[in-house]
């Protein structure tokens, strides 16, 4: 596969990143909201999104799967991004499963999106991803993103670190 399918959710439409997406998805990585848990609070400048949205496409072609952009099924407006990854982060625990990820634009942030994107990310991996599970990593800190994975069915598996960040490592079984 090479091209990310598209995918449909009461309300959501997951998609393939677009060249077109990159303005909202500089907007949604320099949201200081946004990233105070994932890039250890690092602000994303335009190059280091630019790379992100070409990672994207490269992991699908690659892979076989990565990640979407969210965006509203009714108006096509940007919610986020969604998908699997795989990150290559030096993180033992990490390896041999396809890292999960989300993000939402803080405006959005308490409606379930997230949870809606990552429940349909998982339903597709199920069927297309030959992987015994999914993990992902969240900062003990960021409580809605722990919700997020128990109520994706992910359980915690394991305390770690990413450089000085402390991260819970959280795993779900394929089909779980």
């Amino acid at each position: 596969m090479t091209d990310a399918p598209t995918l449909h959710t009461e309300r959501l439409t997951l998609r393939a990143h677009r060249l077109s997406d990159l303005d909202d998805s500089v907007a949604l990585w320099q949201d200081p909201v946004t990233v105070k848990f994932i890039t250890g609070g690092q602000i994303q400048d335009e190059q280091a999104v630019w790379f992100r949205i070409l990672r994207h496409a490269g992991l699908w072609s690659l892979f076989g799967y990565g990640s979407w952009v969210v965006a509203d099924r009714k108006t096509g407006a940007y919610v986020g991004s969604a998908g699997l990854l795989e990150s290559r982060r030096g993180i033992p625990e990490l390896e041999g499963c396809p890292e999960i990820g989300w993000a939402v634009r803080s405006q959005l942030a308490g409606q379930g999106l997230a949870t809606e994107a990552v429940a349909a990310t998982l339903a597709w991996a199920d069927v297309h991803v030959d992987a015994p599970a999914t993990r992902c990593i969240v900062d003990p800190d960021n409580r809605p993103s722990i919700k997020v994975a128990e109520k994706c069915g992910f359980h915690e598996t394991a305390r770690v670190r990413n450089g000085e960040i402390p991260l819970i490592l959280f795993e779900r079984n394929r089909g779980g």
